[in-house]
């Protein structure tokens, strides 16, 4: 007749026990969300596209200023391809919404200010906040200085991007003069 060991059950359950937490272990570990290491864009964009699809889409911002970085190091003018890939990309994903992806891109890489996107051509709202208005085009201007200038090399865009910003600032200087001056007929 066979003796039942008396601790063999409790080894049987110890050792499925520490097997359910090894499991759940490896189903709980986080990505490490890393920067991309690359110095080539493209497979730095591809390294990022990895990770946001492995559950880092909340670096998207970081892992977006991790590129431009990358890009600053190689300018050139296909980099605003690039650029714009990687947002398509995004936006099918689900990552950003095609407005924010447009966004995006025209904050670095297009000559029109998404400042000014809003309506600011009457004195009720634009007076009171031209202020704020210059202050967000001029970090503007620094965002197309560096997606313009330093990551695809366009000079005559960034230029082009800089003349609007001095017109704007004119154009409002003027409409708020006039506007005082209405108000105190």
């Amino acid at each position: 007749m066979k003796t039942l060991n008396r601790a063999q059950p409790f080894v049987t359950f110890a050792g499925l026990v520490s097997i359910a937490l090894m499991l759940g272990a490896c189903a709980s570990t986080k990505p490490t969300c890393d920067s991309p290491q690359s110095r080539d864009l493209d497979k730095a964009i591809g390294a990022v596209q990895s990770s946001l699809s492995n559950g880092c889409h909340a670096h998207f911002d970081r892992y977006y200023d991790d590129l431009l970085t990358i890009a600053e190091g190689d300018p050139k003018p296909e980099n605003k391809r690039a650029f714009s890939e990687f947002l398509v990309w995004s936006s099918d994903r689900g990552l950003l919404s095609k407005r924010q992806a447009q966004d995006h891109y025209n904050r670095y890489f297009n000559v029109k200010f998404m400042s000014l996107r809003g309506d600011y051509n009457n004195c009720s709202h634009t007076c009171p906040n031209r202020n704020k208005v210059l202050l967000d085009m001029e970090r503007e201007l620094t965002d197309k200085e560096r997606g313009l200038l330093r990551v695809s090399l366009d000079n005559q865009g960034y230029y082009r991007a800089d003349e609007l910003f001095q017109e704007v600032e004119l154009v409002l200087e003027a409409t708020c003069t006039a506007c005082a001056a209405r108000r105190q007929e």
